[in-house]
């Protein structure tokens, strides 16, 4: 359950939004409000409210580190995500993914590789990654994958099963 311990806030700043996931699937996500991906949002939710019922929720984790999509507050990123693409999944606070101030979640999650091979830095918005109910990363994927796509639902369906 190491990787549902690691510290991280709720963009409303209620601390350990992992810690509340434990003995769930989780996707995370890296997002972003201004992004030509934004619109997996969509996908994203549609994913909480069939599988949210199973033992599984998506997590999104707001990030401003690819060309500055994700400027807002707080409040801005939770009103523009729940307004424009009425998210209920979870939130966490914005935090870098790359870089010397990468969070420690992302030095867990970065390690994996995707389907092609690549492991190390988040590449763009939208990366996902599959995570056990025991906190083992199941799985990475293409920011291009789509949230719905035949390989990220076998993956998700895999994990409940």
């Amino acid at each position: 359950m190491a990787l549902y311990d690691t510290p991280i806030a709720a963009l409303d700043g209620t601390p350990d939004v992992l810690a509340q996931q434990k003995g769930k699937v989780t996707l995370l996500v890296n997002v972003a409000s201004k992004c030509g991906l934004t619109p997996q949002y969509e996908g994203l939710e549609r994913l909480q409210k069939q599988y949210g019922d199973q033992g599984f929720t998506v997590i999104g984790v707001p990030c401003n580190q690819f060309g500055a999509q994700e400027p807002g507050s707080p409040d801005e990123i939770q009103t523009f995500c729940s307004t424009t693409y009425g998210v209920t999944f979870p939130l966490t606070e914005k935090i870098e993914v790359n870089g010397d101030n990468r969070h420690p979640l992302y030095d867990t999650l970065t390690q994996v590789a995707d389907s092609e091979g690549h492991t190390g830095d988040i590449r763009w918005n939208f990366e996902k990654f599959l995570v056990s109910r025991e906190g083992d990363v199941l799985a990475r994927f293409s920011p291009l994958a789509e949230p719905e796509s035949p390989e990220v639902v076998e993956a998700i369906n895999a994990a409940l099963a």
